[in-house]
C-alpha cells in the first residue's frame, strides 16, 4: 500500500469533519497548566462498558477522570448502555480505497458521534466488567466499531511492519473489574487481557491497564443465591483493596494526561 494512503490522526478527521481538524494544529509536550500553550485543554474521553452507573467500573472510571481533570484536562464519560448501537456489520467501507469513509466507520447509528469524539480525544480510557472471562458484549461491540476502521491490513514499505492509521501515540488506559480473586486473574484471563491490550497498543501506540479483582457485586448479598463466596470476605477485601484501586485509577488518569503530545 502507498504510504501516502495511511491516514494520519488529523487526516482521518478531515475526511468527514474538516472544520474540526484545525484543533490538532500545534505540537510539543503539554505543559503543567494542561494546555497546548495556546489555551486548549487536552480532551479525555472515558467509555464505561458497565450497565451499572455507580458500581465498581464506573467508580474507577470516575476516579481516573478526576485525576485527568486535576491534571488540567477536559473530561467526558460515556455510558455505553445509554446508546443504541450494533457491533461491526462487516460492510468493509472503512477499507474502501478512495472512499470518503476510508479509515472511518460508515455505519450510521447513535454511536457514530461517540466514535468521532474518541478520534478527537487526546486520551481514551476504557472500563469494562469481566463477563465469562472476557470484556462484556457491549464493550466488545464498541471496540469493534472504534478499532477496526483504524486497523490496517497494509504493510508499511519502509518499516516492513503493519501500518498504523494514526500517527503519533494516543495514551490509552483500560480498567477491568472482575469477581475472581487476584490469584486467579492471570490463570483465567491472562491471554485475553494480552490480546486486547496488544490490539489497542498497535492501533493507538500505547495501553496501560488496571485490574480490580474480587469486587463486591451486591449491595445486599443476603438477597441473592450466592453461596460460593462469603460476604464477610468480599466486604473485607473491598474495604482494604478498593480504596487502593481508586487511587491507582486516579493516578492513571493523571499520568495519561502527562503523556500527551498534540500532533501537528
Amino acid at each position: 500500500m502507498d504510504e501516502k494512503k495511511i491516514i494520519s490522526r488529523r487526516e482521518a478527521i478531515k475526511v468527514s469533519f474538516a472544520g474540526l481538524a484545525a484543533t490538532f494544529v500545534g505540537a510539543g509536550l503539554l505543559t503543567g497548566c494542561g494546555s497546548d500553550g495556546r489555551g486548549r485543554k487536552p480532551r479525555v474521553i472515558a467509555i464505561n462498558g458497565s450497565p451499572r452507573k455507580d458500581m465498581n467500573t464506573a467508580t474507577l472510571i470516575d476516579q481516573a477522570l478526576k485525576g485527568a481533570r486535576e491534571a488540567g484536562a477536559e473530561v467526558e464519560r460515556v455510558d455505553l448502555y445509554d446508546i443504541k448501537f450494533k457491533g461491526c456489520v462487516s460492510c468493509l467501507n472503512c477499507k474502501l480505497k478512495k472512499a470518503r469513509t476510508y479509515g472511518l466507520c460508515a455505519y450510521r447509528d447513535d454511536l457514530r458521534p461517540i466514535l468521532q469524539r474518541c478520534r478527537e480525544a487526546d486520551v481514551i480510557i476504557f472500563g469494562s466488567p469481566i463477563y465469562y472471562g472476557n470484556v462484556n458484549g457491549t464493550m466488545r461491540s464498541f471496540l469493534e466499531r472504534l478499532m477496526f476502521p483504524l486497523d490496517s491490513y497494509a504493510i508499511d514499505k519502509q518499516t516492513g511492519e503493519r501500518a498504523r492509521y494514526l500517527d503519533g501515540t494516543v495514551p490509552v488506559g483500560f480498567i477491568y473489574t472482575m469477581n475472581c480473586p487476584e490469584q486467579m486473574r492471570e490463570r483465567a484471563m491472562g491471554p485475553m487481557f494480552r490480546s486486547i491490550e496488544g490490539y489497542v497498543s498497535r492501533i493507538f501506540g500505547s495501553c496501560e491497564t488496571l485490574y480490580s479483582t474480587n469486587t463486591y457485586q451486591y449491595k445486599d448479598y443476603s438477597l441473592y443465591d450466592v453461596n460460593m463466596m462469603r460476604e464477610e470476605d468480599k466486604r473485607a477485601w473491598r474495604d482494604s483493596q478498593f480504596p487502593k484501586d481508586k487511587q491507582l485509577a486516579f493516578d492513571m488518569g493523571s499520568r495519561l494526561v502527562g503523556q500527551i503530545v498534540i500532533q501537528g
